[in-house]
């Protein structure tokens, strides 16, 4: 599009061409994603796709394709010794921190792409006040409110009316300030199901978990630098991970620990400062295990558990105490577990989203925008 005084003349868009490189490269994103990380598994199905869809060329090949990962620092060898018990003796290739946030990048653009960008830490509330973002509205100076608020050019404007050019001169009463609104924090927690049934009846649920963690993450991370976000996993037991840790996830041969998870998510929010908190749930809705004190297990997976799932209520609730809402992403079909999750939410007086793989990433966008409203003071 091209700006001339007379208005814009729009002019015909032409796709950018794609260099092998690049053509490839967005395939072993794709794939490095589905593998965990697993570098050579990637390559493997990319030589796969090669000999099916003809990737690459005589000019450009699969090898020449691993040495420009290398030169342009997304891919580094390391070399194990044989001898200290971890290793042997080759030379492992393994991601670098530049690959894994282009994944979360690629993510975030994927799910997120065609969603308008709006500044750092732009949480709208329907509340005006004393606050940090502008609103383009504005109203008259009362004592007490911020000279930086003072809008001069409407200011002028009043003085001009009110005591003429040729007299100027201006007075409170001809100040104008912008209104301002409040910004809320949020703290977020993301809790990811990696139990087996994840990917039970060949239908992969955790790729689609990870990429949105990666999206979420790299969103909050670049766009709102004042929320926070934290990761945690849940089969068996549950525990932390990192942000660095999103395409490594994997499933494990484990039941489905929802107490466990909502209590670390719990403990997490207890320490963040903001007012605001909030706990993201993505499962296939069936919880089937729980820790006892003795140290051991209880677990069933025939069914819904009455002792199981009454545990998972009285979190619930005991979240509701602590003013932190869940919302639920059940990514399973079953209206017998959604009967759960609906007990679940009622008890937490959250949100539940029954949605298919395709729609979970715009679907948790679109909760942590709205979910975000602060409650004013006074």
């Amino acid at each position: 599009m091209k700006k001339r005084s007379t208005g814009f003349v729009f002019t015909k868009h032409t796709p950018k061409k794609q260099s092998p490189f690049e053509r490839l490269f967005e395939v072993f994103q794709e794939l490095i994603t589905h593998t965990s990380g697993d570098f050579d598994e990637a390559i493997d199905w990319l030589r796969e796709l090669d000999k099916e869809y003809n990737l690459t060329t005589d000019d450009y090949t699969i090898d020449d394709f691993i040495e420009d990962l290398k030169k342009k620092g997304f891919i580094r060898e390391e070399f194990i010794p044989e001898g200290d018990g971890t290793g042997d003796g080759k030379a492992k290739t393994s991601l670098t921190e530049k690959l894994e946030r282009q994944l979360r990048k690629r993510a975030l653009d994927q799910i997120f792409g065609k969603l308008k960008r709006s500044g750092a830490g732009n949480h709208k509330t329907k509340h005006a006040g004393r606050g940090d973002e502008q609103t383009g509205e504005f109203r008259n100076y009362q004592f007490g409110d911020p000279l930086s608020n003072i809008s001069m050019t409407e200011s002028f404007k009043n003085a001009q009316i009110n005591q003429g050019i040729d007299n100027f001169s201006m007075t409170e009463n001809d100040l104008v300030v912008e209104e301002t609104s409040f910004k809320a924090q949020m703290s977020t927690v993301l809790m990811i199901d990696i139990s087996h049934s994840m990917i039970l009846y060949g239908e992969d649920r955790i790729t689609p978990a990870k990429k949105v963690a990666m999206a979420l993450s790299e969103l909050i991370t670049t766009r709102y630098p004042k929320d926070t976000i934290d990761i945690l996993v849940f089969g068996n037991d549950a525990w932390p991970i990192t942000i660095k840790d999103l395409p490594y996830l994997n499933v494990g041969p484990y039941h489905t620990n929802t107490v466990a998870g909502l209590k670390l998510a719990m403990d997490m929010l207890r320490r963040k400062r903001n007012t605001n908190k909030q706990i993201f749930m993505i499962t296939d809705g069936k919880p089937s295990c729980l820790n006892m004190p003795n140290g051991d297990y209880y677990k069933n997976s025939n069914g819904l558990d009455p002792y199981i799932v009454n545990k998972c209520y009285a979190m619930a609730s005991q979240a509701r105490k602590l003013h932190i809402p869940i919302t639920t992403f059940m990514i399973a079909n079953d209206p017998y577990l959604q009967q759960f999750v609906d007990r679940f939410t009622e008890a937490n007086q959250g949100k539940a989203f029954y949605t298919g793989l395709q729609g979970l990433g715009e679907m948790i966008f679109t909760d942590y925008e709205t979910n975000r409203k602060k409650k004013l003071r006074g």
